[in-house]
């Protein structure tokens, strides 16, 4: 099983007094592991996506400031990119979540309705490696 969550990020550098960079600004694509489905933090997605975008810029901004080491100006979700493994695993999870009625997606019913609601249509399925 292989995911992660991809986003575009851009970030500067600050330089000190007298010292300029040109570009001083970059972008680039930073890919987070997804943690395996029913482990702690699976539930990255649902703290942190909502419709397919990011449900609040500034916490990601600050999670990827921390994570890179460098002051970023923005974040913007792009996908969760999968394999079928993972995305059959987190399905089942999603599922099993549901039927323990624990309120964990709000209203959401189905599985379909829970990846919809935070993911959108930015679910990318890659082939597996052979």
């Amino acid at each position: 099983m292989d995911a992660a969550y991809v986003f575009r990020v851009r970030f500067r550098l600050d330089s000190e007094a007298g010292v300029r960079a040109s570009p001083a600004a970059f972008e680039t694509t930073v890919e987070r592991d997804a943690v395996a489905p029913g482990e702690s933090g699976w539930l990255f997605f649902r703290d942190n996506c909502w419709r397919g975008a990011a449900n609040d810029p500034s916490r990601l901004r600050e999670q990827m400031e921390l994570a890179l080491g460098v002051p970023v100006d923005s974040v913007e979700f792009r996908e969760l990119r999968t394999d079928r493994a993972y995305l059959d695993a987190f399905d089942e999870a999603i599922a099993a979540e549901l039927a323990a009625e624990t309120g964990t997606f709000g209203n959401a019913e189905t599985v379909e309705r829970v990846k919809t609601n935070y993911l959108g249509s930015s679910i990318h399925v890659r082939p597996e490696d052979t």
